[in-house]
């Protein structure tokens, strides 16, 4: 494993490996998803979750010997690769300071955003060794601020290898105060009388709006990495990460996919609501070529005030254009794309032309 200083110079490098990798005429549709146009941050010491398995596996993410060395990466890069590369979007808007009201038990380590569901499931997360007192460090790469870090531990006796994080879980460790826009945001933490396995829940509340993110960062306190990276020694829990999506009844509340009509002609487009709160939404469109192969693709997502996407180039309010990486389709191949748009999601429909 090599591990980067910097996150910045880690999402250069990545960006220029896809680079290479279209140089050289290979292309992967749906399964090689970019990282977020625009950053937003995470807690990146001890590694939140997501952070954690794009800084180890990014370089080689369809490797087959994930599923052995990092099994619950190898289980979230399967169930969403767009959350892994979108690490550091792992946020709800409009919260108004209700946390506990917003976000169920069992979601916390999504922040009750639906992308990421596979950080809520227990397992054999890779656990860093920390001292019972040490640093935290968030990165925010957009430089949005800090009205606050809020930082909780999980009580003695949650064992996170089978149980799912709920807020009685938790004991408020620390709350600081406010960081001006320049990270990283560094926090210091103290676990005295603590010791063995636990979980570090940190709520970041940015100061740019009321944007709420949520990290589960696995720590083992007093001893040593926990898993194999890095070299770390043997979980607690051999079990195997389970090979579906955890059951629905744990989800947020979601609007079932629009059924994608025949694709005939230049290509389709569905739209679904993936996630909703009050006053916005996040969107999933996915696009079907038609009977011929196209080389680009551009969706009109009616109804729609769209403020941030990725996997896709936002014109306008509500036109999301194919990237570089995923616009070339074959006859009947599929794309997806995100969004998180502003107002009600009832009536949202999805229009596609070939580009």
């Amino acid at each position: 494993m090599h591990v980067l200083n910097s996150v910045r110079v880690r999402a250069a490098v990545v960006l220029a490996a896809l680079a290479m990798i279209l140089s050289m005429g290979v292309v992967a549709i749906q399964t090689a998803a970019a990282p977020p146009a625009a950053a937003h941050g995470a807690v990146t010491d001890p590694p939140s979750r997501a952070w954690g398995c794009f800084d180890r596996w990014a370089d080689d993410w369809q490797s087959p010997a994930m599923a052995t060395a990092d099994p619950m990466c190898d289980y979230s890069w399967k169930q969403n690769p767009n959350a892994m590369w979108n690490w550091n979007g792992q946020l709800r808007d409009g919260l108004g300071g209700d946390y506990q009201g917003a976000v169920p038990d069992g979601q916390l380590c999504s922040a009750g955003n639906s992308m990421f569901n596979a950080m809520n499931t227990p397992g054999n997360w890779v656990a860093k060794g920390v001292s019972s007192n040490f640093k935290l460090t968030l990165t925010d790469g957009s430089d949005h601020g800090a009205d606050f870090l809020r930082i909780y531990v999980s009580k003695p006796g949650f064992d996170p290898t089978t149980q799912r994080l709920g807020w009685g879980n938790l004991d408020l460790v620390t709350q600081t105060g406010y960081y001006p826009a320049s990270d990283p945001y560094i926090a210091d933490v103290n676990l005295s009388g603590r010791s063995g396995r636990a979980v570090l829940f940190t709520i970041w509340q940015a100061s740019h709006n009321d944007q709420t993110y949520m990290f589960c960062s696995d720590i083992n306190i007093g001893g040593g990495d926990i898993g194999p990276w890095p070299g770390g020694g043997t979980p607690t829990n051999t079990s195997t990460p389970p090979a579906s999506t955890p059951p629905a009844s744990t989800l947020p509340a979601s609007t079932p996919p629009a059924s994608t009509p025949p694709a005939t002609g230049d290509c389709s487009a569905a739209v679904r609501v993936v996630n909703s709160w009050s006053g916005g939404y996040q969107g999933e469109v996915t696009v079907t070529a038609g009977a011929s192969a196209i080389r680009g693709w551009k969706v009109t997502v009616g109804g729609a005030t769209i403020t941030q996407a990725w996997n896709s180039t936002l014109s306008g309010s509500n036109t999301l254009t194919n990237t570089s990486w995923n616009g070339s389709l074959a006859a009947g191949g599929k794309a997806t794309a995100g969004f998180i748009a502003n107002g009600s999601s009832t009536g949202v429909t999805a229009t596609c032309a070939a580009a």
